[in-house]
């Protein structure tokens, strides 16, 4: 079988992105899985490579060469843009490392939606130099649903036992509050039956949490945001026949999903859902956009601006979320997301 093309975005070349490349491109194991290349620059790779200890060569190649040959153990391929100066400080913000992140993930987007490339694996990239360097976009998550055409995607996070979906993401919690409504949470309880039945699942349970503490204990808490925003939303998908309960106390919904009860948790806001899967480990975290046409997967942690350039960065979130990346395709079929575990829960 033909083995995925995989490209990986360098993220922030201040942060750790280039040197958890480096680590995790020395797993001898990954190129048994997939054909992976880099989209970033060739320099600042070599200048990682040294910090880490890495003795893998970076090859630079044309995008169009490299979907043929990409995947020789002992290389680290790379489409080099050549848009970082030598002289980039390590864990500074940078109008350029910004504009040049944006630039990346454009590249791996074009060629994904051309069928050139089966999956896109991106490192982290910093929010405020991405704005700096023009591109006013929250994060990953709404860059590529923008390159990619498309009006509405989901944040999905998966770590052991648990797989969560956010109705809002990176905007703040008045402003989530503001946006919730119906129609929204419907679309994303349904992008999570979505993905759950994709993956083969008998048992699709499907656990929604509530704002309020308490899920608003019947109106006593909050201004009845639930009865309101959520309520209607899980009424017309249970008339659909999904196995949807809620909305539920966060607190008590984390703890039964981790345990087996559910199969997926729909979060209301960032922290919300974040939280929990980060307490998991950042290790073990993966993030995944659901509803995009094209496969992107995601290592679940910052750019890590105060360790970057020291070589501490660890690259096991980026293993795994290649590990996913190529679990979501099938000799370039495009498959869908992958059960948390390796065992499934029924």
């Amino acid at each position: 079988m033909k083995l995925p093309v995989v490209a990986i975005t360098m993220g922030d070349a201040a942060g750790v992105g280039p040197e958890i490349i480096m680590k995790a491109m020395a797993d001898a194991t990954l190129y048994r899985a997939c054909r992976p290349f880099v989209i970033g620059d060739r320099r600042r790779l070599e200048t990682a490579a040294a910090i880490v200890g890495s003795e893998l060569r970076v090859r630079a190649l044309a995008a169009e060469e490299l979907i043929e040959t990409a995947g020789e153990p002992g290389f680290v391929d790379c489409v080099d843009l050549g848009l970082i100066p030598a002289e980039l400080p390590w864990g500074e913000l940078s109008a350029t490392a910004g504009d040049a992140a944006y630039r990346y993930i454009e590249l791996a987007a074009r060629l994904a939606m051309d069928g050139l490339i089966d999956a896109i694996c991106t490192a982290p990239l910093n929010k405020q130099a991405l704005h700096m360097g023009g591109h006013r976009f929250p994060g990953h998550t709404e860059m590529l649903a923008a390159l990619t055409g498309v009006d509405e995607v989901s944040m999905m996070l998966t770590a052991p036992n648990l797989r969560v979906i956010h109705v809002t993401t990176h905007i703040g919690i008045i402003d989530a509050i503001a946006k919730i409504e119906p129609g929204l949470v419907e679309r994303t309880i349904m992008r999570a039956e979505e993905v759950l039945a994709s993956s083969g699942l008998t048992r699709r349970k499907i656990g929604v949490c509530g704002i309020n503490p308490h899920a608003g204990e019947n109106g006593l808490f909050g201004q009845g945001e639930e009865a309101e925003k959520i309520e209607p939303a899980i009424a017309i998908c249970r008339g659909r026949g999904l196995d949807v309960e809620g909305p539920l106390p966060a607190d008590t919904l984390f703890y039964r999903a981790g345990r087996g009860d559910f199969d997926m948790v729909v979060a209301m806001y960032h922290d919300q859902g974040h939280g929990p899967v980060k307490v998991l480990g950042l290790e073990a975290g993966v993030n995944i956009t659901v509803g995009l046409p094209v496969i992107r997967t995601s290592v679940d942690h910052g750019t890590a601006f105060d360790i970057a350039g020291t070589g501490k960065a660890d690259e096991r979130s980026l293993l795994e979320a290649l590990r996913q990346a190529v679990e979501l395709t099938v000799g370039g079929r495009r498959r869908p997301p992958p059960p948390a575990t390796k065992t499934e829960r029924h």
